[in-house]
């Protein structure tokens, strides 16, 4: 007789439990399913723009060569600091320097030489010059008396017109060689030689700093041969490829922060002043510029070293926001998307209008009160997605944290 009760009392105890279960899984299913979901709420709002890009100088000079020549010596180095005319690489060129030595013996052998030679030949011309003159009178006055012959006397007034033209040719010679015509042209050949010596000492023609070297002693250089890149001295700058969704956020003199890979702890201050006016179709991406502001922390800062850079594109002091994966079509670029929003515990499609949006939270203008609740409707697969009026229970989620943040869709580097 036990155990027969014992056997009745058990069933009666499945059948309880089960009525249990049955009638919980019956209330839970008028109720709802329990989905993930966030409230509303209202505070502070930031929008950065994030994207990767690198430390790009505002100019590079390339310094050639301008004569053929054997490099005798290379004065510096990737990375090293020079002033303007500071001596960088010396070059050796045995025709020019045999050119400027040709041009100063000729110099030195007319001023030497030539010079005194046709001051000495002036002094002689003009000796022979008044003593014709004087010839000259002397035959005229006893000619004149009937002394000499007319015949007589024309040939000593021509031997007068000889001698002056013999002189004034002799100070024209002196002329020409002391300061002259031909003095001038010895002293242009050889400045010409110089000049082109001069190239075998190459200089630089900014203050920079030297990014890369192409160069070595006993290399042969020829006229447009890159010897050296310099980047000139100038404000850095930061070129930054961003993509082309978030061109509507970008404006001129909007402050943003660099962080280098390098010191990812030494941030830095930069601002935007040049916006690229095309797309670049290949990447879908738009260049930037930020120039960096100059403080005594930036001075770690390479040329090409990989740095993010936040850009701020809008804040508030007091918005409406929700979190990103609550919106349903808000990754087509408008400013419209749907939510679902849940009231008196069932489920109602609600269109909102977007503000700033960011990588964690967006803005909501209207369609949304603080307080409402809305479904993490992006997170769910869209099988599960509830019917508009169904009941449902909301698990609420952390409000997603750092809110504002717009990126690139890949992060995109200029190596």
């Amino acid at each position: 007789m036990a155990e027969p009760r014992k056997r009745k009392r058990n069933w009666i105890i499945t059948l309880v439990l089960a009525a249990l279960l049955l009638g919980a899984w019956l209330v839970a299913g008028l109720r709802g399913p329990v989905l993930p979901g966030y409230p509303v709420q209202n505070g502070p709002l930031v929008q950065n723009v994030v994207a990767t890009g690198r430390v790009a100088s505002p100019s590079r000079v390339q310094v050639g060569a301008e004569i053929t020549g054997l490099v005798l010596e290379r004065r510096v180095m990737e990375g090293d600091r020079v002033e303007t005319g500071e001596l960088l690489v010396q070059l050796r060129a045995r025709d020019l320097e045999a050119r400027r030595d040709q041009a100063q013996a000729a110099l030195d052998a007319l001023r030497q030489a030539d010079l005194p030679d046709a001051r000495a030949r002036l002094r002689q011309t003009q000796a022979q010059l008044a003593q014709a003159e004087q010839e000259y009178e002397r035959r005229r006055e006893l000619g004149e008396r009937g002394l000499f012959p007319r015949e007589s006397v024309e040939q000593a007034g021509q031997a007068v017109i000889t001698a002056r033209a013999a002189a004034e040719q002799a100070r024209l010679a002196v002329a020409a060689l002391a300061g002259g015509a031909r003095e001038v042209q010895a002293r242009e050949q050889l400045a010409a030689a110089e000049a082109s010596l001069a190239h075998a000492d190459i200089r630089a023609s900014v203050a920079g700093t030297v990014l890369s070297r192409h160069v070595e002693p006993g290399d042969t250089v020829n006229p447009g041969d890159v010897l050296l890149v310099i980047a000139v001295d100038a404000p850095g700058e930061i070129l930054l490829p961003v993509d082309e969704k978030n061109l509507s956020r970008l404006a001129l003199g909007q402050e943003a922060t660099g962080i280098a890979d390098a010191w990812p702890e030494r941030p830095f201050k930069v601002s935007v002043f040049h916006i690229a006016p095309g797309i670049d179709p290949s990447r879908g991406t738009v260049d930037v510029r930020l120039r960096i502001v100059p403080g005594p922390d930036t001075g770690f800062l390479r040329q090409d070293m990989t740095v993010t850079v936040t850009i701020v594109t809008g804040e508030r002091d007091q918005a409406r926001a929700v979190a990103n994966d609550a919106l349903l079509g808000a990754d087509d670029g408008s400013d419209r998307a749907t939510v679902l929003a849940v009231r008196d515990g069932r489920v109602q499609r609600t269109p909102v209008t977007l503000g700033l949006r960011g990588l964690a939270l967006t803005e909501v203008l209207d369609g949304l009160r603080e307080g409402d609740q809305v479904l993490a409707a992006a997170a769910l697969d869209a099988a599960r997605l509830p019917a508009d009026g169904q009941r449902v229970r909301i698990r609420t989620q952390p409000t997603p944290s750092g809110a504002g943040a717009s990126r690139n869709e890949l992060p995109v580097r200029l190596d």
